[in-house]
């Protein structure tokens, strides 16, 4: 069987351990369907994230351990010559959210993200790609080339519901929540700022941040020179063959599938971060599922050796400064506010572990009350939560505890959401508008009263 993704990583599994089965077809890839065995931690409550799909179900062919099964059934042929087009497989994967969460909570590690990603690229060898995965998937590109097209009909399609009506016959999105505009203007990379006293960081803006919410870049840039640090923009390397696009982490594409896509946005990433590497220099990502995706996608794309430096100098915004707080007494110029600060974790902060980091940069906001609320999957998750079938399912997954506990907060209180989905199913679904940890620490910066930055602070 050729496989899409590098699944050499499994080709030991299996060799003394007690697998429960290995497909007889497959290779690696059945090896990392099989590590599975079956103790159905995917089918509990209480902490947790895992599993989403069976939390709101209640139906055991929604969890993990399900999913595993019809791979395997897939892979021994159960389903015929065109396993991975079989309407089976799909109705096993339709409720996975790609959290990440059974990677981290399952005792054996099922990676059922990476599984998906090669399941859809295998079917859309088959059957080809939805014009609604390609026009998902395809952001980056559409963004870099029509962005002012894009945010017109999406403001108009928001403004008028025949417009919305004719989004969910003709694309299957759903009429039931505005979709997310571009903003007015993107992110413009500035020239290095920052006096440099603590050294030199570079920022890499990713796709969002840069089209939708640019206030999140400046932010980071403003708190990191009130921190000391000089900063620069990750850029396109000079042979890049789009040197005037920004970079992308191409996580859009791989949540289609798409993953050749995915590598050629992987390559333009790492080419443009060799200096950075090569220097040895914090590199700082804002997005969860953008830099966390670089962190562990990407060692199954094939990259050479190269991609075994992005996790010595990759950091999350928060991660970068727990480090320096704890590592080097970094102290930032913040004022406390009133209210409480209630966050939200995306999944994959969950899963990669990295909710202390985030604890830890809030305790730089000294004598501020914190609190992070014990919540699953908001169910965003990327077009998920827009996909006029997953609509209500997705919606039912922020109900479990995270939209029920933000409509109880006091007016006062700021929500913080680093996920760009999690923003905008919380605002969606709850009426309240979360910021990124960024924005709201640079709103708490001494001098600056928050205004500016959409907070009352």
């Amino acid at each position: 069987m050729k496989t899409h993704l590098d699944w050499s990583s499994y080709d030991t599994y299996g060799i003394g351990d007690a697998y429960s089965g290995i497909p007889t077809r497959g290779g690696n890839y059945a090896k990392a369907v099989a590590v599975c065995m079956h103790n159905r931690e995917c089918q509990r409550e209480g902490r947790g994230v895992m599993c989403p799909s069976w939390r709101i179900t209640r139906d055991p062919a929604h969890s993990t351990e399900a999913r595993v099964a019809a791979f395997k059934a897939a892979l021994n042929g159960d389903f015929g010559d065109n396993a991975f087009a079989a309407p089976e497989l799909s109705a096993s994967m339709d409720l996975c959210v790609s959290c990440k969460a059974c990677k981290k909570e399952c005792p054996s590690a099922v990676d059922m993200v990476l599984i998906k990603t090669e399941f859809l690229a295998q079917r859309n060898e088959v059957l080809g790609i939805p014009l609604r995965n390609r026009l998902m998937g395809g952001l980056p590109q559409w963004l870099a080339h029509g962005r002012g097209a894009l945010r017109l009909l999406a403001l108009a399609r928001n403004a008028l519901p025949p417009l919305a009506w004719a989004g969910e016959k003709l694309l299957g999105l759903t009429a039931k929540r505005p979709l997310p505009p571009p903003s007015a203007k993107p992110f413009v990379d500035p020239p290095p700022q920052g006096s440099g006293e603590r050294g030199e960081v570079v920022l890499l803006v990713d796709t969002f941040a840069r089209h939708f919410d640019p206030l999140i870049a400046e932010s980071a840039i403003k708190v990191l020179v009130a921190g000391g640090y000089r900063v620069s923009i990750a850029r396109p390397a000079p042979d890049d063959p789009e040197p005037n696009r920004g970079l992308c982490c191409g996580r859009t594409y791989l949540s289609m599938g798409m993953v050749e896509k995915a590598r050629f946005e992987a390559q333009r990433i790492l080419k443009a971060l060799a200096p950075a590497f090569d220097r040895g220099l914090p590199v700082i990502g804002l997005e969860p599922s953008c830099l966390l995706s670089m962190r562990d996608e990407f060692f199954s794309l094939g990259l050479g050796a190269e991609v075994s430096r992005l996790n010595k100098n990759l950091y999350l915004f928060e991660e970068f400064l727990a480090r320096e707080a704890q590592r080097k007494g970094l102290k930032l110029p913040l004022r406390k506010r009133d209210g409480k600060v209630v966050v939200h974790g995306h999944c994959h902060q969950k899963a990669f572990s990295v909710m202390k980091a985030l604890k830890k940069t809030l305790a730089l906001i000294e004598g501020q009350e914190v609190e992070i609320l014990e919540t699953g999957c908001c169910g965003g998750a990327g077009s998920f939560g827009y996909e006029a079938e997953h609509f209500e399912p997705a919606r039912k997954m922020a109900e479990l505890a995270l939209l029920p506990a933000v409509r109880a907060m006091a007016p006062e209180d700021a929500v913080v959401a680093d996920g760009f989905s999690c923003r905008h199913q919380i605002a969606d679904g709850a009426g309240r508008k979360p910021v990124h940890m960024a924005v709201l620490l640079a709103g708490l910066l001494e001098g600056r009263d928050g205004r500016d930055h959409g907070l009352d602070l």
